[in-house]
């Protein structure tokens, strides 16, 4: 009886494993979108801030306030 006991605690134990691993591929999957995320937040936002900047520019010119 102490045979199956031990193999069914190191089938449990075998199992808690794997769903650690997999939780944790999970959470690292996660972090990698969130972090593509931020990435693209930023190079939109920048982006945004090159165009802001073109077109403030562009009404310097036209009014003369760039000489």
């Amino acid at each position: 009886m102490a045979d199956n006991s031990q193999k069914m605690a190191y089938h449990a134990g075998e199992a808690k494993g794997q769903t650690q691993e997999k939780a944790s591929n999970m959470m690292d999957k996660a972090g990698n979108v969130a972090q593509s995320a931020k990435e693209s937040m930023q190079e939109a936002g920048n982006q945004m801030k090159a165009k802001a900047q073109g077109a403030a520019d562009a009404v310097k010119n036209a009014t003369g306030m760039n000489k």
